[in-house]
């Protein structure tokens, strides 16, 4: 008997003398893009990243292909706290944090490189913090294009866009936009544009040039019109409880790996981008380069506009001031 008792006594010491084991952080990510897209591949060295540089104590499952539901369904459920990260366009977070609105804005960054420095640097920091107050917070960005017009016949002046039906995401400011440059703006989910242009619903739509392929809409759309008038990019969004429940190390892993993924990203979505631009080419779209002045001058009252407004104001002289 006190040979089993100075036994369990061993044991006992050992047990609470060595290192406890931690728990390990499970994060789920849900999105509705295909495993074969830039932003899904990019989500991947994301989660790649975070278990490593975590040491393992955070994990975080990858949901691809809609298996939670669409965009705003996947949005909602951060918002509850349902589900813990997801991506969304920038264009309607505007309806929960208006800083997001300037995304939506014509023409408000020079280049494709003003562009990218906008997004990391502060004041693109302000914007994906911004939405707090609405249940989630922006980690980083993900280049989606320049989103241009797309139609049944060439779009070469402004003029070309009088009565003519143009989809659009369920953004206000775009809607207005459309309006401003003389076309009639038609909301509706991406997924029935195909069906809108076949059936004459739509004359038109606007987005980055993969809609052409991935979305088939280069079968019934052949004039592709480079305005590009918008740079709306996708954002990689966690659940704002979610992150304050995490540690100051723990938030600062995540935060590095979702920029070290928006590295990644961007180098794929530029090689993806080339790559469906000549399958559209196949198609028959005819790609065109108009005089973007002519769009510019015409969007320049809505711009005007709303720089009565000083939170935009303040964030386009800001995005204006990125050299």
């Amino acid at each position: 008997m006190k040979i089993k008792h100075i036994g369990l006594l061993a044991g006992l010491a050992l047990a609470f003398s060595a290192p406890s084991v931690l728990a390990v952080e499970k994060m789920r990510l849900a999105h509705s893009l295909p495993e074969d897209h830039a932003v899904h591949k990019a989500m991947v060295k994301f989660a790649e990243l975070v278990k490593q540089n975590s040491k393992g104590e955070i994990e975080i499952g990858i949901f691809a292909n809609g298996v939670l539901g669409g965009e705003r369904e996947t949005l909602e459920q951060v918002q509850n706290g349902a589900l813990d990260m997801t991506k969304a366009s920038a264009s309607p977070l505007e309806t929960f944090s208006p800083e997001f609105k300037v995304f939506n804005l014509p023409f408000i960054f020079r280049d494709k490189a003003h562009f990218f420095k906008v997004l990391e640097s502060p004041v693109g920091e302000s914007i994906l913090a911004s939405s707090k107050k609405a249940g989630f917070i922006g980690l980083a960005y993900y280049d989606s294009g320049a989103r241009s017009f797309y139609a049944k016949k060439a779009i070469n002046t402004p003029d070309d866009l009088k009565g003519v039906k143009i989809r659009v995401q369920q953004s206000p400011t775009t809607i207005k936009m459309i309006q401003t440059l003389g076309a009639t703006p038609t909301p509706m989910p991406y997924g029935e544009v195909y069906s809108a242009l076949q059936m004459g619903v739509v004359d038109g739509a606007e987005n980055n040039v993969t809609a052409l392929t991935n979305g088939r809409h280069g079968e019934v759309a052949k004039f592709y019109s480079v305005t590009e008038h918008q740079m709306v990019p996708d954002v990689l969004i966690i659940s704002a409880a979610r992150w304050d429940s995490l540690k100051k190390p723990q938030q600062d892993v995540i935060k590095q790996a979702a920029m070290e993924s928006f590295k990644l990203q961007k180098q794929l979505w530029a090689e993806f981008e080339k790559t469906e631009g000549a399958k559209a080419e196949k198609l028959g779209v005819k790609f065109i380069k108009p005089n973007k002045q002519a769009f510019i001058a015409k969007a320049k009252p809505m711009i005007d506009e709303e720089r009565k407004n000083p939170t935009i104001a303040k964030l386009l002289d800001q995005i204006a001031a990125v050299k």
